[in-house]
């Protein structure tokens, strides 16, 4: 029998589901109105960590012309609002609809990898929508292959259960990135081959921290490295996913192979060849990459400062 907690809860998922779907209902184009009117009031009145993204684009590129950086700042938080109406459309957009705004190319390599009964890494980052990655199914045949993402579940359950619900409702399945080995293990033991989707351009904590490279003209940036440990345990087939905005409120993702022999590769190799896709996809549409997050807040001095270069734990808070 469900607590009172549970059932508040419920209650107000219910209502909140609710509203973003009569919500979502609106055709795209109102949308996109609300999206216009929202990106100039977080970049002229709230100046919401316009600094930040500032201080991001032009550390990144250096030579560029103050102008052309500013055109890269401004597209960006209408990019940054168009993406949050989307995510909102896709609590109710037509499979028939998705199909045609998120266009994924080369998914016979991936299927090809499923039938030779190998499991794949798919890389990616935080650019175009990657929430309407969650639609690969729709292209992926579920009789070769079951697409899986690892997420980081939400502090607030009720925000959480959201996501998870949209993230879902094309046939992907969600696993908890902390639980990621326990389901992973118990979803191959089903006998289908997975098709799992990695974001790693996030900041890790210090102590997941284990590699450094340069990145976007930052000379020593962390990186997340357990994608790559995962897909080495594993043995998957590992790709890129090359994303490309083609226009408003449309993308399309090209699966790029990295390697078929994870486990010949040196340490980190994965991660580099990541690091430089990713690279090479942001300088090609630099406004469509998420320049509001910190991606350099953490220094490798004040890492090697506070982290056990032996237990690799942290010895000072």
């Amino acid at each position: 029998m469900k607590s009172l907690k549970d059932t508040g809860h419920d209650m107000a998922y219910r209502a909140a589901f609710g509203v973003c779907y009569a919500v979502s209902s609106l055709p795209l184009a109102v949308h996109y109105v609300f999206s216009l009117l929202l990106s100039l009031i977080l970049y002229h009145v709230v100046g919401y960590r316009r600094r930040l993204v500032r201080r991001n684009i032009a550390a990144s590129f250096p030579q560029m012309g103050f102008r052309k950086r500013w055109l890269i700042e401004r597209r960006f938080y209408l990019y940054f609002c168009d993406l949050m109406v989307e995510a909102l459309k896709y609590f109710s957009i037509s499979r028939k609809s998705m199909r045609k705004r998120m266009v994924f190319k080369g998914v016979e390599q991936v299927e090809d990898s499923c039938r030779r009964g190998r499991s794949c890494g798919i890389l990616l980052g935080h650019f175009g929508n990657w929430e309407w990655v969650s639609s690969l199914p729709l292209w992926i045949d579920p009789s070769v292959g079951r697409c899986v993402q690892l997420y980081h579940p939400l502090e607030n359950r009720l925000l959480d259960r959201l996501m998870s619900h949209v993230r879902e409702r094309m046939g992907a399945t969600n696993v908890p990135v902390n639980e990621s080995v326990r389901h992973l293990v118990r979803l191959r033991a089903e006998g289908t081959p997975l098709v799992i989707g990695f974001i790693a351009d996030q900041a890790p904590f210090w102590n997941n921290i284990h590699y450094w490279t340069t990145f976007l003209n930052h000379p020593d940036t962390p990186l997340f490295t357990g994608p790559e440990r995962l897909m080495r345990k594993f043995d998957m087939d590992v790709y890129y996913l090359d994303m490309r905005r083609t226009r408003r409120g449309h993308y399309t993702g090209e699966f790029r192979l990295l390697t078929r022999e994870p486990d010949k590769c040196q340490e980190f190799e994965i991660t580099e060849m990541y690091t430089r896709a990713l690279e090479e996809t942001i300088r090609r549409q630099p406004p469509y990459w998420l320049w509001s997050h910190n991606r350099w807040k953490r220094t490798k001095a004040e890492w090697e400062r506070i982290i056990d270069p032996v237990t690799g734990k942290m010895v000072l808070d």
